[in-house]
């Protein structure tokens, strides 16, 4: 018997920084970014949910645009720690991961690695070592120092949990604001441990990001 896995992508923001249209209904070749993102994670047997916490304006076009049974439209939230929230109310798996619906570059053997590390560790990230020189700048845009870069890492999703442990996290903390579920579990101080990501997958967030994501594709 394999554990079995539920999976929320979130989809309930505004796409203010992108432009006037909704970033997850752009093409990519012959599908929209949610399409592709989604996409990554639905042909997998050990994931029997896949629940889209969704932005109002949109949620009937996902409705006529997934037809799969795994595939479930539910209302997200104003921010996107509410939308995870509203989403994980609707969780029925010992394991669940969260991705954003705007990283439709995320490679299946990323999430593989993610299904089983979460079953070992209970909560960990995909993540990819820093290559810039990081500069910490003060209000007036002086720079005050070099931050050692050996132990930097860049964020990204999916990031998986037990269920038991995110939800409680949730309920702890649900009068913040956070950007990032791990860090409501940083801040709780419970172990969060990396999964090695690829520099790929990007979150689109402006149109050159949707170029980059067609030409990789």
């Amino acid at each position: 018997m394999f554990n079995k896995f539920s999976v929320i992508i979130t989809a309930g923001g505004t796409s203010s920084r992108y432009g006037n249209t909704n970033k997850l209904l752009e093409k990519i070749k012959d599908k929209t970014v949610i399409e592709e993102t989604v996409s990554k994670f639905v042909d997998f047997e050990n994931i029997d949910e896949i629940i889209i916490s969704a932005n109002n304006s949109i949620m009937d076009i996902l409705e006529d645009m997934f037809s799969n049974p795994k595939i479930r439209i539910i209302e997200g939230g104003n921010t996107r720690q509410k939308s995870v929230y509203n989403a994980l109310q609707a969780v029925n798996n010992e394991y669940v991961l969260i991705h954003d619906g705007a990283r439709p570059l995320i490679r299946k053997d990323t999430i593989a690695y993610v299904l089983e590390a979460v079953v070992e560790k209970d909560a960990v990230s995909v993540m990819t070592k820093t290559t810039d020189t990081i500069k910490e700048v003060d209000a007036e845009g002086r720079i005050i120092r070099t931050i050692d870069r050996s132990k930097l890492y860049n964020t990204q999703t999916p990031q998986g949990f037990k269920t038991s442990i995110i939800k409680e996290v949730h309920e702890k903390l649900r009068d913040g604001n956070f950007t990032d579920d791990c860090s409501m579990l940083e801040h709780l101080n419970i172990p969060v441990y990396i999964v090695n990501g690829s520099y790929t997958n990007i979150k689109i967030t402006i149109k050159s990001d949707l170029d980059f994501a067609k030409l990789y594709i």
